[in-house]
């Protein structure tokens, strides 16, 4: 069964989510404040996706997202926003969160997003040898499908599931100018409700990591207008 860790501080909310997902197949386990979902994360609760809530008493969302990202790269998190608090988004993108969704938000939405956001986290059965090698090379780069992991010139790098099936996307298009709206349907699957900067962010994100000067990249062009190109 899939689990979520739901952290959201209003009572009523929290009980409303719980019901739907769990009527919807999810085992759920609740967390008022930042503190207590870390308390469960630290007690060896193992969870395929969190939802954060970003304004929460104490620990806000965004630092609970940072620190969990800090400590697990695998799992899938989607922030949770009040309308306009579009910085409030960007932040989370950028510290590690792999979707926001915007309160109010309709049930139906938030349970379509978590199983997307599964789906694509879960898609890491490597192949058989007659489709393809399980190692991508890349100039200074190896992408180890079996186990996830990128290299560079034999140093790994720590992605999340997200930032590790664009790269793949690009691997396995070198040279190729990749619209964004490609790279989205890509990774995030046709159905993703959200918004496509959240590949820019992503891709900001994945600088910060591969590039050696991020303010010059090297690797990751932009292709102005259009969307990105890998260099190797």
């Amino acid at each position: 069964m899939k689990r979520v860790l739901l952290v959201e501080d209003e009572a009523s909310i929290r009980e409303l989510e719980v019901l739907n997902l769990k009527m919807s197949g999810w085992e759920v386990l609740e967390a008022p404040t930042a503190e207590r979902a870390l308390e469960i994360l630290h007690s060896g609760e193992t969870c395929d996706a969190a939802l954060l809530d970003i304004m929460l008493p104490g620990m806000d969302g965004l630092s609970l997202c940072e620190t969990i990202r800090r400590e697990n790269s695998d799992i899938g998190i989607i922030m949770v926003s009040a309308k306009g608090q579009e910085s409030d988004k960007i932040r989370g993108l950028s510290i590690g969160a792999d979707d926001y969704i915007t309160k109010p938000f309709s049930m139906s939405e938030l349970i379509a997003r978590l199983e997307a956001l599964c789906r694509r986290i879960r898609r890491t059965a490597p192949a058989t040898a007659e489709q393809t090698p399980e190692q991508l090379v890349s100039g200074p780069f190896t992408l180890d499908e079996k186990g996830r992991v990128l290299y560079k010139n034999g140093k790994p790098i720590d992605l999340t599931q997200v930032e590790f099936q664009i790269m793949e996307l690009f691997i396995r298009n070198p040279s190729t100018a990749l619209v964004r709206e490609k790279i989205l349907e890509g990774v995030w699957g046709k159905s993703y409700f959200g918004d496509v900067k959240i590949v820019d962010v992503n891709i900001r994100r994945l600088r910060m990591k591969v590039e050696d000067e991020p303010s010059n990249p090297q690797h990751i062009l932009t292709v102005w207008g259009y969307g990105y190109r890998w260099n190797a």
